[in-house]
């Protein structure tokens, strides 16, 4: 037996292969800017709090510790405008992933039930719908699924994967009550709300300008790894309405889906810095500081990217056509293919290369080779 049924689609990165293997035949070697993971180090402050917990011979708390808690808590109020939330409904998970690809299921979501995510979108919304037996419907239009009582689940993803669009607050709002209208719940991918380039707020769907105030049907996701460069570690957490959270903990319970320890402790000190935050982020405004005039140099029109760790870019043609031309000069990026079919013409381009690695591609691009 076997997923076949549910008509997963294949894994996007394998078909990336021959592209690789073409940029990497360089002479001045490959520059990898197809996949989003960190490559500075983890903040020492963040290391040590892990060596500091590393004799952990018991077993983690599934909830997370009350101080890791009231940590996500405090965070929400100090950096995302949503004071109030109680940290009895903050769940560790481990990365962000594996919350997104199984939620549906977690909330009994099956045949019939609708779930619905972003056009361009982050296809695990997409493969955690099939996961469960839902049916996924990407749509960025709220008219398009507002009043069907078939939709459960709502998937907003702002600052957006891979576009960098974000979302107002009266955006958010709207998709808010139009859910609530039908009892769906909104779940809010916020991974990369931190990292804003153009000055532009990035509200949270905890936010009470966006909830009214109530956490009621909302909740929040949100990932470490982007801003502290804990990828590695897979730390993340969930927050928002009780009565949600409180079923969800009771699963991840069963299933033993419990953040080690020492993750823990780790997230709790790097929630609380944040000083490293703001010096990663300058890392990457310098990165794409560079790499923007670059790629607009090489007959490019980026569009959207006002947040995250992406230039979405376009050269008016299909993308594999485009990973064509930035793989001859030894550039791999990832095409627009793999986040639907509203993004085909486009292709995303990483920050996430170092100093030296964002200094030849812009120096390729900006020559035109």
């Amino acid at each position: 037996m076997g997923l076949s049924p549910r008509s997963l689609p294949d894994f996007p990165w394998d078909s990336l292969a021959p592209y690789k293997a073409r940029a990497a035949s360089h002479p001045d070697g490959l520059v990898d800017l197809s996949v989003g993971t960190p490559v500075d180090p983890t903040p020492a402050v963040v290391r040590e709090a892990l060596a500091a917990a590393a004799d952990a011979p018991g077993y983690p708390t599934t909830h997370g510790t009350a101080a890791l808690r009231e940590a996500v808590a405090g965070w929400f109020a100090r950096r995302r405008g949503a004071p109030g939330l109680d940290p009895a409904a903050v769940l560790p998970t481990v990365g962000s992933k594996e919350l997104v690809a199984t939620l549906p299921a977690y909330l009994g979501l099956g045949p019939g039930d609708v779930v619905v995510h972003p056009e361009a979108a982050y296809p695990t919304y997409d493969v955690g719908a099939r996961l469960a037996g839902a049916t996924p419907l990407a749509s960025d239009d709220v008219e398009a699924w507002r009043g069907n009582p078939a939709v459960r689940l709502v998937w907003v993803n702002s600052p957006s994967n891979p576009t960098g669009r974000v979302a107002t607050v009266e955006q958010l709002a709207e998709v808010v009550a139009a859910a609530r209208e039908i009892g769906a719940l909104v779940a809010s991918d916020e991974c990369y709300a931190e990292l804003s380039w153009t000055g532009a707020e990035v509200p949270s769907v905890l936010d009470p300008r966006v909830c009214g105030g109530s956490h009621e049907g909302v909740l929040a996701v949100y990932s470490l790894s982007k801003q502290s460069n804990l990828a590695g570690y897979r730390a993340a957490f969930v927050a928002g309405d009780p009565a949600v959270i409180a079923p969800l903990l009771e699963v991840r319970k069963h299933a033993g889906l419990i953040v080690p320890a020492p993750v823990q402790a780790a997230m709790t000190v790097a929630l609380a810095d944040d000083a490293h935050v703001a010096e990663q982020k300058e890392r990457y405004r310098a990165r794409r500081e560079l790499l923007l005039p670059a790629v607009r140099a090489a007959g490019f029109r980026v569009e959207h990217s006002e947040a995250g760790l992406y230039l979405w870019a376009t050269r008016d043609e299909d993308c594999w056509d485009t990973l064509d031309y930035l793989a001859d000069r030894g550039i791999l990026a990832a095409p627009g293919a793999f986040y639907g079919e509203a993004a085909r013409r486009h292709v995303r381009i990483a920050l996430t290369a170092s100093d030296s690695g964002i200094s030849r591609a812009s120096s390729r691009l900006a020559k035109r080779e």
